[in-house]
């Protein structure tokens, strides 16, 4: 069993930064992806970014593509995603997500093909 714990959300202004973690813990494996994504009150849930955990691809959601950056640190056991120049419209609870075994983008595009969540953080940006 994976456990994920996310952290690094807040309040900010437009044109602010935020880097979120994602601290993951339990069996992993190097060809797993780990995905962000994220949901709005009201809206389905969001693909964001997703990275494989051997670091051989990333992806984005065309919203935050050019601002928003994933990374992984293996050794901690922690996925970042960078977001800069962060706007109104990016304001929701981000979840990231595991998904067991490689997998293609579209794949990793498709929040139903994940198995694990973390609980989620919440990101405000006012105007």
């Amino acid at each position: 069993q994976v456990q994920l714990v996310e952290s690094g959300g807040g309040l900010v202004q437009a044109g602010d930064s935020l880097r979120l973690s994602c601290v993951y813990s339990g069996g992993t494996h190097r060809d797993d992806g780990m995905g962000w994504f994220r949901q709005a009150p009201g809206m389905e849930r969001e693909f964001v970014a997703a990275i494989r955990l051997s670091g051989a691809g990333a992806w984005y959601g065309d919203s935050v593509n050019g601002r928003f950056a994933i990374s992984r640190d293996n050794a901690k056991n922690t996925v970042f995603l960078q977001m800069n120049s962060l706007k109104p419209e990016d304001t929701a609870v981000y979840y990231c997500g595991l998904r067991r075994g490689r997998a293609i983008s579209a794949i990793l595009r498709d929040y139903h093909q994940y198995t694990d969540w973390g609980q989620g953080t919440q990101v405000t940006v006012s105007s």
